[in-house]
């Protein structure tokens, strides 16, 4: 699967893919860390109901738009076979999913949120990882077989901002 993955990754379809074994090394990375990171889940507790419209604190609020803005785009990337951005999508919300664990928010409210966005990420890397994916799908009990579930969909609502910080500069002064 990291070979599969840093061809997917590396270069559209249709282009010439250089072999890098530092890019499979990466790769193989990625596939320890999402590994580790679907066991530790499995290991912590049961999956817990879906993330609907409960008030998340701002760092959890960040990590589930984080999650669902990249699926959005890789969505879209999926639809126009532009899968290697489709791979980086699913690093980003990987990288979300580990920041959302050290935030030290509430443990329900983050185990909603991480259970959620992990399931999004196993969809969406299954088609270019099914074997790694299928496993981790299973022992986190999201129900039956990867392939029969549905295709992860973006929520609207949570890419809704409450807040946006901008920076303005008037004659060289912030």
């Amino acid at each position: 699967d990291s070979a599969r993955f840093f061809m997917m990754f590396t270069s559209p379809p249709e282009q010439t893919l250089e072999w890098s074994n530092s890019g499979v090394e990466g790769s193989a990375r990625f596939l320890r860390r999402l590994w580790t990171f679907g066991y530790e889940l499995a290991q912590a507790a049961a999956p817990a109901p879906p993330a609907g419209a409960m008030t998340l604190p701002p760092a959890l609020a960040g990590a589930r738009r984080e999650i669902h803005a990249q699926l959005s785009q890789a969505n879209y990337d999926m639809r126009r076979h532009q899968f290697n951005t489709v791979a980086s999508a699913g690093m980003k919300i990987l990288n979300a999913l580990e920041a959302a664990q050290k935030s030290g928010a509430e443990p329900s409210l983050l185990r909603t949120v991480v259970h959620e966005g992990f399931s999004i990420l196993l969809r969406l890397l299954a088609p270019i990882m099914p074997h790694v994916t299928h496993k981790l799908w299973l022992e986190l009990d999201y129900g039956g077989d990867i392939l029969d579930a549905p295709w992860p969909e973006h929520d609207p609502q949570a890419l809704i901002q409450d807040e946006v910080e901008l920076v303005v500069q008037v004659n060289g002064k912030k």
